[in-house]
């Protein structure tokens, strides 16, 4: 009875807190936890993700992310073949297992084009950016925190959405109450269907002083089906 009593407290105490903390003092607390000394506007490193999926082989991506000069370099290794996508400001190139002369079937099998390429840039700049990323221009913050138990926690929940021409998704994020770790990130885009997916992350590497989720585990919301995970590690 008495742990029950306690547990009951916390969760009070906890919804107290989310009733008085704002959406914009939450994101900050997260920030200055995963970002403590503000290096995500001049990040300048490399750093490598390895993708294990169910049925597959492993994929291997090499990530340069230089922000203040806009270049962005992505090297993919799998399967014995590499290719890569180099962004250097408006500037965009291709190249496969180190060449830039590219046969039109093999630039449709490993999608080698330009548009592909800013798809990937945009990916890895805003999932390794969070919850940094979320300053940005037309990124719509509720304006309530939420309080919600997922797998088993409590959890402050920031719920997102995009103005028009930014983005069409729904995103919730998960985070700590008591340390503001980002834990759970969560996209729909259609929540009424239960679509999409939630990302379960777990473990921190520091990558030029930001902590960056270590694994992300990645899921159907419909079923909970798994569907691969991500392995930060540095260069």
């Amino acid at each position: 009875m008495r742990f029950s009593i306690l547990v009951l407290a916390l969760l009070l105490s906890n919804a107290f807190y989310a009733q008085k903390v704002t959406s914009n003092e939450l994101l900050n607390k997260a920030i200055a936890f995963h970002d403590p000394n503000g290096q995500w506007n001049i990040f300048n490193s490399t750093f490598e993700v390895l993708m294990k999926t169910p049925n597959s082989t492993d994929r291997l991506s090499i990530i340069n992310l230089n922000i203040p000069r806009e270049q962005f370099i992505l090297q993919v290794e799998k399967d014995s073949v590499s290719y890569a996508y180099t962004f250097d400001r408006k500037k965009c190139a291709t190249s496969l297992n180190g060449s830039t002369k590219i046969t039109e079937e093999d630039r449709k099998t490993y999608r080698l084009t330009c548009e592909r390429g800013t798809i990937m840039r945009n990916y890895y700049t805003y999932l390794y950016g969070l919850p940094m990323k979320l300053k940005d221009p037309g990124t719509v913050l509720d304006d309530k925190v939420q309080t919600k138990t997922f797998k088993g926690k409590e959890y402050l929940v920031l719920k997102v959405n995009y103005e028009e021409g930014v983005g069409k998704d729904v995103w919730y994020f998960y985070f700590d109450p008591a340390t503001y770790a980002m834990e759970v990130y969560q996209f729909y885009h259609d929540e009424s269907k239960n679509d999409g997916e939630y990302i379960l992350l777990e473990g921190l590497e520091d990558i030029q002083g930001i902590k960056m989720p270590k694994t992300r585990a990645w899921y159907y919301n419909k079923d909970n089906k798994y569907l691969g995970t991500d392995i930060l590690m540095k260069n």
